[in-house]
């Protein structure tokens, strides 16, 4: 014989705690619910609306530095530890957490122009413009409050950058010629020559034995460092000044360009970018993927910090305070939460990676209804009027008025070309994409 039972969940019916809502059981079927995407419709608005009410992205500012900083890194395995390098030779090490210097060394004579760690955090190398690279001991710095360098490397060129392998104890350097050095060693294992200096270097963080540097003949070079060439270089129309692998996809990299765009390229095929990511308007000094390689990071001349998608052409976010200066550096936290940008007047700051993130615990409940209101907006993200409150930024007058000056130009040299096409014989004018117009041309 066959019973038929009624069970019940206590759970969906009782309350957390007594100050809490009851729980009230909800029939999802759509036919009784015809205004549901009325009321979605309003929730979004009001939603996205009190995420612009709520943007405040600042946190805070650093500003011991008497000089302009030059380079900026973070530890590899400590989320609040930020190192920085300033136009004095200084080098400072930052909690970011409790916003307190930590250490202040008297590292080089001129610029600092690079800090990285090796494979286990244990040692800090650095490089600057007295043609010298040394190699700090972490442990004697915080324990024994040493200030001397464990090794000093006299080199014969001036530097302008170094980056650590991720898994062996090699680093290398840039400058007027690209060096591989082992750490055990005094001379570099390895040496890349060219007429032209190195502005930038980078390893892969998945394909370690990949190098990426941008040199000042307009180009950007790929090498291996199991091999004694170039593999690829592509040259553009004007120089890059940073570039930078994404860590979620090893065969993608983005150059910040002197041109005021941001190029995405595929490493196997670098004679078209990927993506062009616009919206500055003055050079981009430097660029930093998150943990994640869904966004990244970008601080230039024209004293903004601006968030762009890895696929999206346009930021999704800008950030500028009245006194901050022409940003020199940017990278992003470990935890994918913050944001640090250094400037020439002297100031580390640090931002909210969304500018409206609640910070500190959540409730379950807050938490649920933060992701409904991102489900919603993902929802209703291409109708206009959403559309339109979730991208309106109040921007500085100088970057409002250039934004709309070159906005008239790309449109007069667009309509320009269209014009020529149509008043001249069929294949005169040939039709050339957005993307091929920036590349001059690939070497292989």
């Amino acid at each position: 014989m066959k019973v038929k039972m009624l069970s019940r969940n206590l759970e969906d019916a009782l309350r957390e705690t007594k100050k809490d809502i009851h729980k009230v059981p909800r029939n999802y079927k759509q036919s009784l619910h015809p205004f549901e995407v009325t009321r979605e419709y309003t929730r979004v608005l009001n939603a996205v609306k009190l995420e612009r009410v709520f943007a405040k992205p600042f946190l805070g500012s650093f500003d011991e530095h008497r000089d302009g900083i030059s380079c900026l890194s973070k530890h590899p395995q400590h989320l609040s530890t930020a190192y920085s390098g300033s136009c004095d030779g200084e080098i400072r090490i930052w909690n970011i957490g409790e916003r307190k210097c930590l250490k202040s060394l008297t590292a080089h004579v001129g610029f600092v122009r690079g800090i990285c760690f090796n494979t286990k955090s244990e040692t800090m190398l650095s490089c600057g413009d007295d043609k010298v690279i040394k190699q700090w001991s972490l442990a004697d710095l915080f324990e024994n409050q040493a200030d001397d360098p464990a090794v000093t490397i006299i080199g014969k060129t001036l530097y302008t950058g170094m980056d650590h392998h991720r898994k062996q104890d090699v680093f290398s350097t840039c400058g007027q010629q690209i060096d591989v050095w082992d750490e055990e060693k005094v001379e570099p294992v390895r040496t890349y020559k060219d007429n032209n200096t190195s502005v930038s270097i980078k390893f892969n963080q998945s394909e370690t034995n990949y190098l990426l540097s941008t040199l000042t003949d307009r180009s950007v070079a790929l090498f291996d460092i199991r091999h004694p060439f170039v593999i690829r270089k592509v040259v553009m129309k004007m120089n890059s000044n940073a570039a930078v692998w994404n860590p979620l996809k090893p065969l993608f990299f983005t150059a910040a360009n002197e041109d005021y765009n941001l190029y995405t390229f595929d490493m196997r095929k670098m004679n078209v970018p990927v993506v062009i990511h616009k919206d500055h308007i003055s050079a981009v000094m430097d660029l930093d993927f998150s943990p994640t390689g869904e966004e990244f990071v970008s601080g230039s001349y024209d004293k903004t910090i601006r968030i762009f998608p890895s696929k999206g052409g346009h930021s999704r976010d800008v950030y500028h305070t009245k006194r901050m200066q022409r940003v020199s550096c940017v990278k992003w936290s470990l935890d994918s939460r913050f944001i640090y940008s250094a400037s020439d007047d002297m100031v580390i700051r640090v931002w909210k990676a969304n500018a409206s993130e609640k910070l500190g615990v959540l409730k379950p409940r807050e938490k649920e209804a933060f992701c409904y209101s991102q489900a919603l907006k993902n929802k209703f993200a291409q109708h206009p009027q959403v559309k339109r409150i979730a991208r309106h930024r109040h921007v500085p007058r100088h970057v409002y008025t250039a934004a709309q000056e070159h906005r008239i130009i790309h449109d007069s040299l667009k309509r320009k070309e269209t014009n020529k096409r149509l008043h001249s014989k069929p294949g005169t004018v040939p039709f050339i994409s957005e993307k091929n117009k920036k590349i001059v041309s690939e070497i292989q």
